[in-house]
């Protein structure tokens, strides 16, 4: 049984998460101390520059001929059927969508963001900042590599698959978009000013807060151009077309010009999101630390000291940095709970319910039993991990609702988890 000295364990591994987070909170409610602009650069760092050092440490680090198979089997499996199951539901509610008319598919916001937004909360704990201590208290020290190699596989595969989907909604909306209109109240806003035209449908839409996002406007980097052309949260791709129908009197010829532009094929969309893929620092972290990993365990020598020196002086930035960022973010929104309640505890059941039990199954039809069924299906009750909401916020898609998973995951997290191990035990 967990005792309350390993349970003081978690707390300490929790607290620094909390201070770095109400700093980032008090910093712009209060303080005033950052604008929109400097949160926004804020987090591109975190994204561009931490999260892939932290990347490459942790998958260089792991010895890869040493991954326990099963685990690494049923969280796969875990994944997987999670992901089938969010495309089933989103290729399902995209034919409702057409049955039902263009204006009703209008009315809510892509279902591929939702399948992205469930997935990471489902599936993508916090395996090393809450998992190491809690599960070390739990089980013992054998449950630190096995968090380990599960995180190794969410930075290898996982991430990449996330980051995979916000480009192709990205590169779906760059391809479909129309040519600039010609005439002059339809050139005040065109596609090719992203920002102007979110702000504008964000405006129409009385989202005047989400609209004030200037990522696109202070950071001009690559990762963030295909992402500029989607209005906030809850907005759908007919962003540049609601834009276009509110300036002066232009409906009729902006909807015959939408008409007559022919749709992008599905290849054409898929090679553009990978092109971007292959340019973001993520996906060469992971498969750089990767090739490290492999080559290294092999042959027997080490990271040189100047080299893991210099990449744990700017790793050790991501969790905290992450965290501030997520503060930044709730600071700057009307409430607390910026998704709502209802939404936040939807997705505390998804975290806490679905993510563990699914995992459950998963582990049984691999054959784990034991000690390594227990160490799976805790961790997978784990808070949601923070640098999903780097990339929520990076991608502008439901980044409240991860803010909100991060921040209340973290204070639900332990009760539940002792709750799963006692069940787990009897």
């Amino acid at each position: 049984m967990i005792t309350g000295s390993e349970v003081y364990q978690v707390v300490e591994a929790m607290a620094p998460l909390y201070t770095a987070a109400a700093l980032g909170y008090g910093s712009v409610r209060w303080l005033k101390a950052f604008s929109n602009e400097q949160c926004a650069g804020i987090n591109h760092f975190v994204a561009l520059y931490a999260v892939p050092v932290l990347i490459f440490d942790m998958v260089s680090t792991n010895n890869v001929y040493k991954m326990n198979g099963r685990l690494i089997a049923a969280d796969t499996l875990q994944k997987a059927v999670l992901l089938l199951g969010l495309m089933a539901w989103a290729l399902w509610e995209r034919s409702r969508a057409r049955r039902a008319g263009a204006k009703a598919k209008a009315a809510v916001s892509s279902p591929l963001q939702w399948v992205i937004t469930c997935f990471s909360v489902a599936s993508l704990p916090n395996t090393i900042i809450m998992g190491v201590p809690l599960l070390n208290g739990m089980y013992g020290p054998v449950s630190k590599d096995l968090m380990k190699q599960i995180v190794v596989m969410q930075f290898c595969i996982w991430y990449n698959v996330i980051i995979f989907l916000y480009e192709y909604m990205a590169a779906r909306r760059s391809a479909s978009a129309p040519p600039p209109a010609s005439s002059e109240g339809s050139a005040k806003i065109s596609p090719s000013s992203p920002v102007k035209a979110a702000a504008a449908a964000a405006d129409t839409n009385g989202n005047a807060v989400a609209a004030d996002r200037p990522q696109e406007v202070a950071v001009n980097i690559e990762i963030t151009e295909m992402a500029a052309s989607t209005a906030r949260d809850g907005v759908s791709g007919e962003t540049t077309a609601a834009a276009k129908e509110v300036s002066s009197g232009e409906v009729a010829p902006v909807e015959e010009e939408e008409a007559s532009a022919p749709a992008p094929s599905m290849k054409h969309v898929i090679w553009m999101a990978v092109k971007k893929l292959l340019q973001i620092p993520n996906t060469y972290a992971s498969f750089l630390g990767l090739i490290w990993s492999l080559i290294a365990f092999k042959c027997g020598f080490s990271m040189p000291k100047i080299v893991e020196d210099s990449l744990f002086t700017i790793r050790t930035t991501a969790v905290g940095l992450s965290m501030f960022s997520s503060g930044t973010f709730i600071a700057r929104q009307s409430r607390f709970v910026p998704c709502g309640y209802k939404i936040a505890s939807f997705s505390m059941v998804i975290k806490f319910l679905i993510g563990p039990v699914v995992m459950l199954f998963a582990s049984l039809v691999i054959g784990m039993h034991g000690t390594l069924l227990h160490i799976a299906v805790v961790q997978a009750a784990l808070p949601l991990a923070v640098t999903s909401f780097v990339y929520a916020e990076e991608y502008k898609v439901h980044a409240d609702i991860m803010s909100t998973g991060v921040i209340l995951g973290i204070f639900i997290s332990l009760p539940v988890t002792i709750v799963y191990y006692i069940l787990l035990g009897l």
